[in-house]
């Protein structure tokens, strides 16, 4: 069974539009979709946004499903200028940049109980997602990938998110997800289609989400056709 989980509809509808046997299941907010999807065991999760939505998502997929492997795919914004729109961002490891408990010493982003500040991807997990992108001459940037609960739209908090995290892209829910499978020992992947450039504020986002959607949804079906435990 392989995991994957998108914020939104328009994340993984391109998904579940080609899974076979298909069936809908709810859990709290978060919808699953079970089949399979070029003849392989999928169970595709829309999570909702936020970094709530999202771990509530992963711990009912893993419980639930019991996915020898999670992908959290979907949109992002980009953090650095060479990103343009539709591009692909593979995670090197995933931080939750709004993690702060700097005044007791530690240092931004560290997640108590796990004392980590980057959750780092599974390696295998990584190298099939930059094998596939490479399927249609598509150069992604591996990259860390920063989570928060909000819509970066700053400029400088982009940059400065660049420059204190390594991130090139930010969302709002692979950090969250990231965890979870580290507590849970799943393996887990994350790549984000870039929606919005640098200098963008949020009007794009909405113009260009679709896009970087479809460009999204192309990468991990590439990944399903040559995954293997």
């Amino acid at each position: 069974m392989i995991g994957i989980i998108g914020a939104m509809d328009a994340e993984v509808q391109l998904l579940t539009e080609q899974m076979e046997s298909l069936r809908e299941e709810k859990v709290g907010f978060a919808r699953f979709y079970v089949g399979q999807l070029f003849g392989k065991e999928c169970v595709v999760g829309r999570c909702g946004v936020g970094k709530v939505h999202a771990a509530m998502c992963a711990q009912s997929m893993i419980l639930k499903y019991a996915p020898q492997v999670i992908v959290n795919i979907g949109v992002a914004g980009a953090l650095v200028d060479e990103l343009k729109i539709g591009d692909i961002v593979v995670a090197k490891a995933a931080v939750q940049h709004d993690m702060d408990t700097t005044p007791v010493g530690d240092p931004m982003g560290l997640i108590s109980g796990i004392n980590m500040v980057y959750i780092p991807t599974d390696e295998k997990v990584t190298e099939k997602l930059l094998q596939a992108a490479g399927k249609f001459s598509c150069q992604p940037l591996q990259a860390n990938v920063a989570t928060g609960d909000q819509f970066v739209a700053s400029l400088e908090k982009k940059y400065a998110l660049a420059r204190d995290f390594g991130a090139a892209a930010c969302d709002m829910e692979g950090g969250a997800i990231a965890q979870v499978c580290y507590e849970m020992q799943v393996p887990f992947g994350e790549y984000r289609g870039i929606s919005d450039e640098t200098h963008d504020t949020g009007r794009e986002y909405l113009l260009n989400m679709q896009d970087a959607a479809k460009a999204s949804a192309r990468l991990i079906c590439e990944f399903v056709k040559d995954w293997e435990m």
